[in-house]
């Protein structure tokens, strides 16, 4: 199986233009393009004998913000006349736009669709180029790295105005550290547990 995807990463590296890498990284193969060759690419990848991954398996944004092209987006697409997994990565940034590719797999839509909601990648050629997880008027979005974890607004149900309504964020009390090892922050040995606490530890009671 290694052998295979190693033979078909450098057959993707060395007879297709623009391919940036193509290698083999935890038993995955991984390959970089650029969004003009993304469409041919995954074409191919479809479409051809040798490779037929027949399966988008989902679509995805990942963030870098110090980069020029911030964002990454990720195909993870799936063979199953072969059994075979491979990922094809391209680079965006906030304006320009990557070819959707929802002619390929129609399940693209859905996928596209959480990529711009959740980082504001945009795709060329998508129909319904629409939020699908946040709510309607909702600015920002939510998984870039410069997006707060709190959130700008929150919502409610306003019981006097009988009406949902947004207001600022606004905690009850600050973000705080729990210590998960026991139920008290801070109390590693429990009350009755000091034997045994013993024993985790390694600790020898001098005998007299």
């Amino acid at each position: 199986m290694q052998g295979q995807i190693g033979a078909m990463a450098f057959t993707l590296a060395t007879s297709l233009p623009d391919i940036h890498m193509a290698a083999v990284e935890k038993g995955e193969l991984v390959v970089k393009t650029t969004r003009e060759r993304l469409l041919p690419l995954l074409t191919l990848l479809r479409d051809d004998p040798r490779y037929r991954f027949e399966q988008l398996m989902d679509l995805c944004g990942v963030d870098y913000p110090s980069r020029p092209e911030r964002f990454d987006v990720v195909y993870n697409l799936l063979s199953v006349t072969h059994n075979h997994r491979i990922r094809v990565i391209v680079t965006t940034d906030e304006i320009a736009p990557v070819p959707s590719v929802h002619h390929l797999w129609p399940s693209a839509t859905w996928w596209e669709r959480e990529c711009y909601d959740l980082f504001g990648v945009v795709f060329s050629g998508q129909p319904d180029m629409r939020r699908i997880l946040t709510d309607d008027g909702f600015e920002d979005f939510p998984l870039r790295k410069d997006f707060p974890l709190t959130g700008y607004e929150e919502v409610r149900y306003d019981v006097e105005k009988r009406q949902v309504v947004k207001e600022p964020v606004s905690l009850t009390q600050d973000f705080r550290d729990f210590d998960f090892v026991s139920p008290w922050e801070g109390m590693l040995t429990l009350p009755g547990d000091e034997k045994a606490h013993e024993v985790r530890q390694g600790i020898k009671r001098a005998r007299g």
